[in-house]
């Protein structure tokens, strides 16, 4: 029995560098080109596609794995930002930065439709702003005149609507970036 156990560690090796490298190839493909194949992804992973279906029944499972990833990843990235450091107004500003700095890294994301996963996707986000609209709200910085929720909802629908703009291409991304950030310092300060 213990000479099965090397054997099924050594499987399970090889399915977890199987599955990070159908993802960090899916990643790349999909930046470049968001209709990429299965097929076109497990060539890039150099993976079978039976491997590919093997680890993601069909191209959604393989989009939302390859979402919550950048997710995670751009939760890390927030989180590093220390957000209950500093003056709330500059760290929401930074925040914002920090996710259009994921879009151009991460072309796919202004191209993906909204999944099934996306509200649980955007809850981290969303809790992470609520928390800096609040303490800014409490040190005057940020106006108390409107409520955290209906601010947060703004700050995420023009982040969306900036978003849009540019990958339609009526606004180029870094014009699309700064304009969101003067709207929403207009919208949030006192």
């Amino acid at each position: 029995m213990s000479e099965n156990k090397p054997v099924r560690r050594r499987r399970r090796a090889d399915a977890d560098r199987s599955r990070t490298a159908i993802l960090a190839a899916a990643v790349a493909l999909l930046d470049e080109q968001p209709d990429a194949s299965l097929e076109r992804i497990a060539e890039a992973a150099s993976v079978t596609r039976q491997t590919v279906y093997a680890h993601f029944s069909s191209r959604d499972v393989l989009l939302n794995a390859v979402l919550d990833e950048l997710t995670r990843e751009t939760l890390q990235a927030i989180d590093a930002l220390e957000l209950d450091e500093g003056p709330a107004l500059d760290k929401l500003l930074q925040l914002i930065n920090l996710s259009w700095r994921a879009f151009e890294q991460h072309p796919l994301l202004l191209h993906v439709p909204q999944t099934s996963g996306s509200a649980e996707r955007h809850d981290p986000v969303v809790q992470r702003f609520a928390r800096l609209i609040r303490r800014g709200q409490r040190a005057g910085e940020i106006t108390r005149e409107l409520p955290v929720d209906w601010l947060t909802t703004s700050l995420i629908a023009l982040g969306h609507a900036a978003g849009e703009s540019a990958a339609t291409g009526r606004l180029a991304t870094r014009t699309a970036s700064k304009t969101l950030n003067t709207t929403i310092t207009r919208l949030l300060q006192p």
